[in-house]
């Protein structure tokens, strides 16, 4: 009997109220026409190969990783928890020696990551996102966070939302080079993204040294997909995967859910269990043949090149931003949120510090509505740091805010005043 060579783990949850509309591709039918692929082939019938059931994720879960003042269940409802919690189960599956690989057909890595910090001793995480849209969201979350290499292989920002990713966003003061963006130009095929990942990705893999690797697995870099403009291939992410020999992986954006979906999910699966995948075909040709053109070719060797030169003046450029006098590091940004047609603008302050990730304020306000303290205490802050942040949450009513938020990981606790 044909048997994986890793012992795997495999989550397959279709949110049951997440549909935008009928014909829309963010519909149950996404996971569903992956589910069936891998039915009909038989991979759930190997022997190593584990289908687990997701729990929902507790609010105190979730607030590890997200400010909500509105209330977590107001922002998450029962769907969004599974999902989550599909990822968390496979996590601690793996961390329990039950399986050596998940893969997750969900998203919500940063919950999950947080909750195995906290819980299992965990430090040092690296997470590759291989989306064909900028990872903006888990570049926040881990911006000013040392401990987790955050690299993300993405089309250029100039011809894809969300529009950042550039090179040279390269993470807060105390975390300087572990955000690592690799912004490729449009009609990028399996030669490039594999060379890139190849003489790029796995060396600063090497250095970081991560005690857990985890795989954003995007498949919206498909030559099929409606939304972008790359030109990979099912068989190319297999590739990927097996290079990267991720941990986890977790599903992210993937638009053509019929005709490369389910190929796609099935080289990834195959290639988390160490089985060949040389006979996953789509069952459309892509234009080019697969031939990437020169002038690509040539724009991605200068990106690769690039990037390991930045990688290398990491330590650098971070003793430069501390020969400063100011205790902290700001910055203003503006957000706009399209499903509430409203802008927030937030005021960020991190405080210097060569001990860990600095105690992190952010004063924010959504419009002319009140302004609200958020502040982070990171997991593994140093003393003063801790200090800090817990005199910014006590005064923040003697400062004029409606209310403050206080993240205190070190304690794993959520307070609001």
């Amino acid at each position: 009997m044909l048997s994986a060579r890793h012992e795997t783990g495999l989550v397959l949850f279709p949110a049951f109220d997440w549909a935008i509309e009928a014909t829309h591709p963010e519909r149950e039918e996404r996971l569903l026409y992956t589910r069936d692929q891998i039915c009909e082939e038989g991979l759930l019938d190997l022997e190593g190969v584990r289908e687990y059931r997701p729990e929902p994720v507790s609010v105190a879960d979730v607030q590890r990783v997200h400010f909500c003042p509105s209330g977590v269940e107001t922002v998450a409802g029962e769907s969004h928890r599974i999902a989550a919690g599909g990822a968390l189960r496979l996590a601690r599956a793996w961390h329990a020696g039950d399986i050596e690989r998940g893969f997750c057909a969900i998203n919500n890595e940063a919950i999950m990551i947080e909750a195995l910090r906290q819980q299992h001793d965990i430090r040092r995480v690296a997470i590759i996102d291989t989306d064909c849209h900028h990872g903006d969201g888990t570049q926040d979350i881990y911006w000013h966070d040392p401990d987790v290499l955050f690299i993300s292989i993405h089309q250029d920002g100039r011809t894809l939302y969300p529009g950042t990713g550039f090179m040279d966003e390269q993470g807060g003061p105390n975390a300087v080079g572990t955000t690592v963006n690799i912004p490729l130009p449009p009609r990028t095929s399996d030669a490039g993204y594999l060379e890139i990942v190849r003489d790029t990705v796995l060396p600063i893999l090497e250095d970081f040294e991560p005690e857990l690797v985890i795989n954003s697995a995007g498949q919206d870099n498909h030559f099929a997909d409606p939304l972008t403009d790359m030109d990979f291939s099912a068989r190319g992410y297999a590739e990927l995967t097996r290079l990267l020999a991720p941990d986890l992986a977790v599903l992210e954006g993937g638009y053509s859910i019929e005709s490369a979906l389910p190929y796609i999910n099935m080289g990834i699966l195959l290639a988390m269990t160490g089985l060949e995948s040389d006979h996953v075909v789509e069952p459309y040709r892509r234009p080019s043949g697969g031939v990437q053109p020169e002038e690509i070719t040539e724009a991605v060797r200068r990106i690769g090149t690039r990037t390991r030169a930045v990688w290398a003046k990491r330590e650098q450029r971070q003793a430069q931003l501390h020969a400063v006098s100011d205790e902290c590091a700001q910055r203003t940004r503006e957000i706009y949120y399209d499903t509430i047609d409203a802008f927030e603008q937030q005021h960020e302050a991190v405080r210097l510090c060569r001990h860990c990730g600095g105690a992190l304020r952010i004063a924010t306000r959504i419009g002319d509505g009140p302004q609200t303290l958020a502040v982070h205490v990171p997991l593994y802050a140093c003393d003063d740091c801790r200090r800090a942040a817990l005199r910014w949450f006590e005064q923040a009513p003697d400062e004029g805010f409606a209310a403050a938020f206080l993240q205190d990981r070190p304690a794993d606790r959520y307070l609001i005043r």
